[in-house]
């Protein structure tokens, strides 16, 4: 007959273990001899190496009871339904690491690899990083409100980078956000903005992706506390009938 300590090191586990599987039912209290020590029999270093076995292999505690009683036609079956979930579980742990693999980038949180790629390019393109925070933070507040878009925005931002007068204006930016409000770059990246307006308008595509009001004035004020000359960039185009940055509006000239 063995000691507790014994049936452990027969089977290779510890002690703490072999009262853990006592405790959740795993393996059968044993019988005492007249000092109330636990005794145990071959059956039960047996039973024991069979749940460390098991345990070792990677299969749940709560699985393993289940195993332990099976034919072999039922431990078969839950050895396959036990890999399956496993590897669904390794699926999802090289996910997170993916994810954690980019999240290192900074820009990949809350962000999609679209929005990053077209950062990116913008980049490329000579753009401040400065400014390029700043677009970055309004696009986290667009991808969470419109995610089922997100993709087609981007594809229409590549095609507008195209554009000469679009290149222009990003040209422009590099220091555009401490501009004062006298500057006169101001007026030449109104003009620009202007000639975009009337294209879009006259294509169509003027507000082609509208937003509620709350989160319209919520990207309003965020450009208008960026820069000083944020205001009157929008004083400007207002006096030449064009009123707002997120929703623009065609208004009378004042």
């Amino acid at each position: 007959m063995l000691t507790i300590s014994q049936l452990a090191a027969h089977a290779g586990v510890t002690v703490r273990a072999v009262r853990h599987y006592h405790q959740i039912g795993l393996l059968p209290e044993p019988e005492r001899d007249q000092s109330g020590y636990r005794v145990y029999g071959a059956a039960a270093v047996v039973r024991l190496i069979r749940i460390h076995t098991l345990t070792d292999a990677g299969v749940p505690l709560a699985r393993v009871q289940e195993l332990l009683d099976a034919d072999p036609a039922e431990f078969a079956d839950g050895v396959q339904e036990i890999d399956k979930d496993l590897r669904a579980e390794i699926r999802r742990l090289r996910d997170t690491r993916k994810r954690l693999a980019r999240l290192a980038g900074g820009e990949h949180l809350a962000l999609p690899q679209c929005v990053v790629d077209y950062l990116d390019r913008l980049r490329g393109m000579g753009v401040e990083e400065r400014y390029i925070e700043l677009e970055r933070d309004a696009w986290i507040l667009v991808a969470a409100q419109v995610p089922h878009l997100i993709e087609a925005i981007m594809v229409s931002k590549h095609e507008q980078l195209d554009d000469p007068d679009i290149r222009k204006l990003y040209g422009l930016l590099n220091g555009a956000l401490d501009w004062p409000h006298d500057d006169p770059r101001i007026v030449e990246f109104a003009d620009i903005l202007e000639r975009l307006a009337i294209r879009a308008e006259q294509a169509g595509e003027l507000n082609a992706l509208t937003f509620d009001d709350r989160f319209t004035d919520l990207l309003d004020a965020t450009m208008l506390e960026s820069a000083p000359g944020a205001r009157k960039l929008l004083a400007i185009l207002e006096e030449r009938g064009w009123k707002g940055w997120t929703r623009i509006e065609h208004v009378p000239p004042r």
